[in-house]
């Protein structure tokens, strides 16, 4: 499918069907939801990443703490829950959440902070030797943790090769958040990627890079764009997630023109959503 093709038909399923479920994809064994990372709102409100996420046509969202701080008291947290929930608003999530402080008492807030907001996964940046002291958390509070990738400067987890050899003896429910742009900067194939992780890639940050070959950071972000306009294998990777039997989101995380995120982010949903409108569309035929 052509890029015209794909937002055409991206655009199709939302204009036609006017209503949120248009962001969530059924394959055999598979169930993928395009969402939204609260970072692309970082410059706006809570009350107005609600109504821009509304605006994009997707329930779905992960929380950063720019709209919800981790010290927040437990009324404010519950008055946040109330917000999103009445505006149909689904939490996928929260994070990034960085664990860098050897304290069982941070490690054990930070869980709380998530059991009350009602967020089922944390996608996090924790220190190696912090790691195995979070899966006891895990599992007291049944709440997912997703280890984010964050590229060549990443001196603990570059790639999500390196998540999954340090969860690989870990309780299931702690994986990978997989950020395809920091990916591709480290070398490492994204589509390979989303194969050898499998039931461990529980969240994924879903962008696009015009030169995903530059290591540094700065200059691969300011050469992001609409997602479908780069250089990062989208088709494939969606492919390949249905192959896995994902049933996670995949969460754009728009990086710029963070004053006004959203034209970039509607050109994103729509390929997005062209691109597995066609792969819904080749299972059935």
């Amino acid at each position: 499918m052509t890029r015209a093709a794909a937002v055409a038909a991206g655009a199709a399923v939302l204009d036609g069907e006017k209503r949120l479920a248009a962001q969530e994809y059924k394959f055999p064994n598979a169930d993928i939801k395009l969402g939204i990372a609260s970072y692309s709102f970082r410059n706006f409100s809570r009350e107005q990443a609600i109504q821009m996420t509304k605006e994009l046509g997707t329930p779905y969202l992960n929380i950063k703490d720019f709209h919800l701080k981790l010290d927040s008291t437990t009324e404010q947290i519950a008055a946040a829950k109330k917000e999103f929930a009445d505006a149909g608003i689904v939490l996928v999530g929260c994070g990034n959440v960085t664990f860098a402080k050897d304290d069982e008492a941070d490690i054990r807030s930070k869980f709380e902070y998530a059991k009350a907001a009602g967020f089922p996964l944390i996608v996090c940046a924790p220190t190696p030797e912090i790691l195995p002291k979070m899966e006891k958390y895990v599992k007291e509070y049944d709440i997912k943790i997703a280890i984010h990738n964050h590229g060549p400067e990443d001196k603990h987890f570059p790639t999500p090769q390196s998540v999954l050899a340090a969860v690989k003896n870990m309780d299931p429910r702690c994986g990978l958040c997989m950020d395809i742009g920091h990916t591709a900067r480290t070398g490492a194939d994204n589509v390979e990627s989303v194969a050898e992780a499998g039931p461990r890639l529980l969240d994924m940050h879903t962008k696009d890079l015009a030169d995903p070959t530059n290591k540094d950071w700065k200059a691969a972000r300011d050469s992001q764009v609409a997602v479908g306009e780069g250089k990062l294998p989208i088709g494939r990777l969606f492919e390949e997630l249905t192959k896995i039997g994902y049933k996670g989101s995949v969460n754009l995380e728009y990086e710029i023109n963070g004053d006004n995120p959203v034209p970039g982010m509607k050109i994103s949903f729509a390929y997005m959503r062209g691109v597995l409108t066609g792969l819904e569309a080749a299972r059935n035929a």
